[in-house]
């Protein structure tokens, strides 16, 4: 077979981690629910917490070993750690790299879990510094930089304001004080932004989300240089236990096959609603990367193919009606999470404890929407009548 390495993308995405099964002839490689695997003849020199040895599923399992390799390949780097969440890899990052009162970087406004660990958990247990900034703003990064800096850690685009930080540049101010530069590229997937080629040491997912693109499967990733996934292996992985399910591991594995697909849908799609919804009077706010009026909108063409399926809006209404008008949908569902075939929409208030960090037009209230798999007429068409339900 031609050197894997030369695929395409989307070539990629179907033959990388596969092959034949040795014991069956099937073309796919099967689900192994195993805990444990045979130990070699002399096991007296094996190491017992080797994660890249099949002994033990909680050091790691042949269906990760499976995945790790696809997800590495994607992201065009040396190695992959696979583990049972989005939490657990960003968890697990910040776990091995820093130590007892480091400092780290990180977008203001984050994934819950990202603001927790770090304004609360690693403080409070660690004595660990976090500065929270606009990341997106290269001057307070550069204000925020301490000489005991160990991470800068940036989401792009942001959750859920979809703020966009320009890797490339950021990836210039972690080098010269020496840190690393984490980017969680979950909105974007490995399709439409390559973190590692614009100079970043890790890149992360939640593969719950569009890697996957079923909403049946959870699982975290992080893709980098060998030396620093060994480290994530060895500590999040096998001493913490933050391991991945066979079964997500392989559902996850057969998800990426249509990762180009549906991200050119996702994406297409997306804008197409995104314009609608910009032109609608009731609506009072909308960020999408690809409108450009969004504020980041050339960087986001400068470091993206295209620009993803999560936008968020606002409309000229109160709580109430913002309420009402979420429970008159009938084809998006009022759901967490994003990067289903299906599309989810959720309204946080303005009783969100990170709203003092929001963009001023957030603080009222928003969606957050993941346009999904359906068609954009469909989609327009059930904002359309909820709009009219609630007199907007």
């Amino acid at each position: 077979m031609a050197d894997k390495k030369n695929f395409s993308f989307q070539t990629k995405c179907v033959h990388t981690g596969n092959g034949i099964d040795k014991e069956t002839g099937a073309i796919r490689r099967p689900i192994t629910m195993a805990n444990s695997y045979r130990l070699p003849e002399d096991a007296s020199t094996l190491n017992w917490s080797d994660p890249n040895q099949l002994v033990y599923t909680r050091n790691t399992s042949a269906n990760q070993i499976y995945l790790q390799e696809k997800l590495a390949a994607l992201e065009g780097g040396e190695d992959c750690v696979v583990l049972g969440s989005g939490v657990s890899a960003l968890a697990g990052v910040f776990f091995t790299f820093l130590e007892q009162d480091a400092h780290i970087i990180c977008s203001n406004v984050s994934y819950i879990a990202v603001y927790r660990l770090l304004k609360e958990y690693f403080p409070d247990k660690y004595g660990i510094e976090t500065s929270l900034v606009d990341t997106s703003d290269l001057q307070a990064i550069k204000q925020a930089l301490r000489p005991n800096t160990k991470i800068i850690h940036i989401e792009t685009p942001g959750n859920p304001t979809t703020r966009v930080s320009d890797i490339a540049e950021i990836a210039k101010l972690a080098k010269f004080v020496g840190a690393l530069l984490t980017v969680d590229s979950t909105f974007a997937s490995p399709f439409l932004q390559q973190p590692l080629e614009l100079g970043a040491d890790l890149v992360i997912h939640s593969l719950t989300k569009y890697i996957n693109g079923h909403g049946d499967a959870m699982g975290g990733a992080v893709i980098g240089r060998s030396e620093l996934i060994d480290k994530i292996k060895r500590q999040a992985m096998v001493n913490l236990g933050g391991v991945i399910s066979p079964f997500n591991a392989w559902l996850i594995m057969r998800g990426v096959v249509t990762l180009p697909l549906r991200m050119k849908q996702h994406s297409e799609t997306a804008l197409q609603v995104a314009q609608f919804l910009e032109a609608h009077p009731a609506v009072d706010f909308i960020a999408y990367p690809g409108l450009a009026s969004h504020p980041q909108h050339e960087i986001a063409k400068k470091q993206m193919t295209m620009f993803s399926g999560v936008m968020a809006f606002g409309l000229k209404a109160d709580v109430d009606t913002h309420n009402k008008f979420i429970n008159s949908l009938e084809v998006i569902v009022p759901a967490v999470s994003i990067g289903h075939d299906e599309s989810l929409i959720v309204y946080t208030g303005p009783n969100d404890e990170r709203n003092h960090f929001y963009p001023p037009e957030f603080k009222n209230g928003h969606f957050r929407f993941s346009v999904g798999l359906e068609s954009a007429e469909d989609i327009i068409n059930d904002l359309k009548q909820a709009f009219e339900k609630c007199g907007l």
